[in-house]
C-alpha cells in the first residue's frame, strides 16, 4: 500500500501557475510545502531532496499544462524581480514582518527555500509568536536539507501552540520521512488527533490513514 501524504496547494503564482505533484529529485515544482492539513489535498509522499539534486541546473522541463516549466535559476531570476520592489521597501523599515514575511513567501513559492526561510527567521524575530509562518520555515528548512532545524521550528510553534494541527501533522511527516522516525511520527498524529477532536471526518481519515500505513511499515 503506498503511503501519502498531505502537500499545500497554492494558487496566483507568479506566472499564474497551478501545480501539486509529487516531489521529483530536480525539486521543481511550484508552491509546494510539506503538508498542511486544513489547505492540502492529497498526494505522493515527498522525499527529501538530495544536496546535489537540490543545487543542480537542469534545463526546462515540459509540465502538465503545456510549454515548459522554468529551471532553478530562471525562477531564481524571477523571485528576485518580483521581490525587488519589496526588498526596497525594507531598506527604509527593517522590520516591518508583513513585508518580510511576502518576500519569503515569493522565495518560498519559486523554490529558493534558503532566501525564504532567511525572510520567514527575520520576520518571526519581529513575530516569534506567529506559528503559520514558523510552519513555513520549517516546510522551507526541511526541503533545504535541515530536517532537525525543521523538527526545531517545529517544536517552537508547539510550545506557542500546543495544539496546532498543521504544527503536529508538519512534524509527524518530518519525523517518519525525513528521520525515519515511525514512533516520534505515531506519536505527533496521536496527539493531533487527541487535541483537535474537530477535526472534519476526511481530515480524520487521512490522519489515520497515514498512521495505519506508518505502522504496517514497521511490521514489515
Amino acid at each position: 500500500m503506498p503511503n501519502e501524504a498531505v502537500v499545500q496547494e497554492t494558487d496566483g503564482s507568479v506566472w499564474q501557475t497551478k501545480h501539486v505533484y509529487a516531489m521529483a529529485g530536480l525539486c521543481l515544482i511550484v508552491g509546494l510545502a510539506i503538508g498542511y492539513l486544513f489547505r492540502g489535498s492529497q498526494s505522493s509522499p515527498l522525499p527529501l531532496p538530495t544536496q546535489s539534486e537540490s543545487s543542480s541546473q537542469p534545463a526546462a522541463i515540459p509540465n502538465a499544462m503545456g510549454g515548459h516549466m522554468p529551471t532553478i535559476e530562471q525562477m531564481k531570476q524571477m523571485a528576485d524581480k518580483k521581490a525587488a520592489p519589496l526588498l526596497e521597501k525594507l531598506k527604509s523599515d527593517p522590520y516591518n514582518s508583513d513585508l518580510l514575511i511576502e518576500v519569503g513567501k515569493i522565495y518560498n513559492s519559486t523554490h529558493q527555500f534558503k532566501e525564504a526561510a532567511g525572510y520567514y527567521d527575520k520576520a518571526l524575530q519581529v513575530t516569534p509568536n506567529n506559528v503559520a509562518i514558523r510552519t513555513e520555515m520549517a516546510s522551507c528548512l526541511y526541503y533545504s536539507g535541515d530536517v532537525d532545524g525543521a523538527i526545531s521550528q517545529l517544536q517552537q510553534s508547539l510550545r506557542y501552540d500546543p495544539k496546532d494541527a498543521n504544527s503536529l501533522f508538519n512534524l509527524g511527516m518530518v519525523r517518519w520521512q525525513g528521520k525515519k522516525d515511525s514512533q516520534g511520527a505515531l506519536a505527533a498524529w496521536q496527539e493531533l488527533l487527541k487535541s483537535n477532536p474537530q477535526l472534519s471526518a476526511d481530515r480524520k481519515a487521512t490522519v489515520e490513514k497515514l498512521m495505519a500505513d506508518v505502522q504496517m511499515g514497521t511490521k514489515n
